[in-house]
């Protein structure tokens, strides 16, 4: 969980580089609470906590998908090819779950052996 909050805490920052782990933890519990809001919004009969959570986290899921592409010397700019019908999505997620540069590169010092701030 900790992770997810990380991500929370950086809510809007695009510099810098994640991890695999990150993103993909990040990911994970998002997907989980929307199956719990949707599963909620059904029973309750509201249909808006689903939508209102992926709003809520629509600038933290876009800082931490570039951070990710940063990770790998991408620039940020490379999700825009998520837009291709289904080619896109497969590019791009090859792109978060390939290995992050071992070396620093223009975005920053490898994550996974930086220093926890």
């Amino acid at each position: 969980m900790n992770w997810y909050v990380d991500v929370l805490k950086k809510y809007a920052v695009f510099s810098g580089r994640a991890r695999r782990k990150e993103y993909w933890m990040f990911a994970l519990f998002s997907v989980i609470i929307s199956i719990v809001l949707t599963i909620l919004d059904n029973a309750l009969d509201i249909n808006f906590l689903a939508g209102l959570y992926s709003l809520a986290v629509l600038l933290p899921s876009l800082a931490v998908g570039v951070r990710r592409l940063h990770d790998t010397s991408r620039s940020g700019w490379w999700l825009l090819i998520a837009l291709i019908p289904l080619v896109g999505a497969i590019v791009l997620l090859v792109f978060f779950v390939s290995e992050g540069k071992p070396e620093a590169n223009e975005y920053g010092p490898n994550p996974k052996y930086a220093p926890a701030v």
